[in-house]
Formats: C-alpha cells, structure tokens, sequence
C-alpha cells in the first residue's frame, strides 16, 4: 500500500486521563492540548500515514471535550446533514459528549442558513452518560437546549422509541451509530433505529475499519461490515442503499457504513 505521503507524529499520550475538557487561556499553553502533530509528505507509506490519523483522532477534542472522529468524516456527515434537511442526529454512543457539542452546532449552522427549523436537537444514547454529563456542563452550562442524554440499550426497542419521542414534532433525523463495532450491536442498531430515518436520510454506521485486516485497531472483533452486508440483504435493509461514493476524502473510518434510505 505504497503512496505519496509519509508521516511524521508526536509521541501518543496516555491511553486513559482523568481530565476529558480542556480549557486554554488565549496564550498558547493550550497548544499541549491540541492532537498530536501528523506530517505529511511526498514519496512515503500511505498505510503509516493512514494508521498514524488513526491514532492521533482518539486524542482530537471539539469544544475541550474528547472527539475521536476524523476530520474527513465530520465534514462528510455535515454534507448529509445539509443535503437530508437533518433536524435531528440520533448518535448511538456517546463517549464523553464531544461529537454531540459538534453535531448540536452544526445542526444550529443549518438553522441559521434556514435549511432546517430553529428547534434542533441532538438525542445521543449510551448505557452510562454520567462522564458526558460532567464534560458537556463543563463545556457548555446550558447543553440541554440542544442535546437529550438517553441511557439505554440500543439492542431493546423501546430505547428507541424513547429517543423518537425527544425529537422536535416533524424532524427528519440522521442516525450515526458508534457502540462496541461487533456483529451483534450494529444489527442491534440496524434493526431498532433505522426506522427512524426518513427517505432521503442517512444512517451512519462507523468504524468499518474493524474489518479490514490492514487497518484494524488493536483489541477489535469485528463483525460491522458483516452486519451491514446481511442487513441490506434482507427485508428491513431493503429500503436503503449503501453509498460507497460517498467516501470522498480518501481517509475515513467508516468504509461501507454510509447507507442513504431510498424508499
């Protein structure tokens, strides 16, 4: 897998902190805090390149709070979001709340251009949200204006009834799913909660990359793409197409997981 880039990177950080929002005082110190540097450059490894962003997006922060998503993909999910009319992302996996912050704002750009109504809103679920509910009150005292913290088990249907029944009357969604990346959990949240997806919307499911053998992260099953795959295959899937084309910026986690529903 040989290319035109080479990478040079910062030494990673430690795995687990304590402290997952940040705060800078305008003088540069906070630069310690930004994600460890990744330099490309001509004739070199794109695989080292590739496997050196996929260690430096678990250390990425949005608004001071933990990220972990590429960049790349952002920027494709905010291209949905535009094209879909999203009101809504339903995120299955909330880690410590930086991508709800992100999708919140983002969605709020979207009201402000008048693509969407003003009452958006970001539903975002996991089993414990006591972490994301300490980093997005430091982050932003009043996140509860834009984001519903759920606690729940995407594999039980009612979890996602009660995340249609937090949505504004009306809203078209986007659902982005990133749990546990296995078999069982991505047909989990196939089943439950791709009904909430409108025709012309999409549903995200991340972290392809499990995978595929050259690219898997360490400690990883597998079992999404598998998943994805059988699902379309069958009678809920059939109503959906996966966008391949849709990975456009040559660098995503997620390959195979943008599915657009049709009918």
């Amino acid at each position: 897998m040989r290319g035109s880039l080479v990478c040079v990177e910062a030494p990673e950080e430690p795995a687990d902190r304590t402290d997952h929002t940040h705060h800078t005082d305008g003088t540069g110190s906070g630069d310690a805090l930004l994600p460890p540097r990744v330099e490309a450059a001509p004739d070199g490894d794109v695989r080292a390149y590739w496997k050196a962003r996929e260690r430096q997006h678990v250390r990425d922060v949005y608004a001071g709070v933990r990220i972990k998503k590429f960049p790349e993909d952002l920027r494709m999910m905010e291209h949905l979001m535009w094209l879909s009319r999203s009101q809504v992302v339903v995120e299955l996996g909330t880690h410590f709340g930086g991508s709800a912050l992100w999708f919140r704002d983002r969605l709020r750009a979207l009201a402000g251009y008048g693509r969407v109504p003003r009452d958006v809103r970001v539903v975002t679920l996991d089993l414990r949200q006591d972490k994301a509910r300490a980093a997005l009150s430091a982050a932003d005292p009043s996140y509860e204006d834009g984001i519903t913290l759920l606690e729940g088990d995407i594999t039980d249907p009612d979890t996602a009834r009660r995340a249609r029944a937090a949505f504004p009357a009306g809203a078209r969604c986007m659902v982005v799913e990133d749990t546990l990346h296995t078999y069982d959990t991505t047909a989990a949240a196939l089943r439950n909660f791709a009904p909430l997806v409108p025709v012309g919307g999409f549903f995200l499911v991340e972290d392809g990359i499990v995978d595929v053998p050259e690219l898997r992260p360490p400690g990883m099953p597998g079992g999404v793409l598998p998943a994805v795959r059988d699902w379309l295959a069958g009678p809920d899937g059939a109503g959906f197409r996966q966008r391949r084309d849709l990975e456009r910026y040559g660098l995503t986690c997620h390959p195979g997981g943008w599915l657009e529903r049709v009918r």
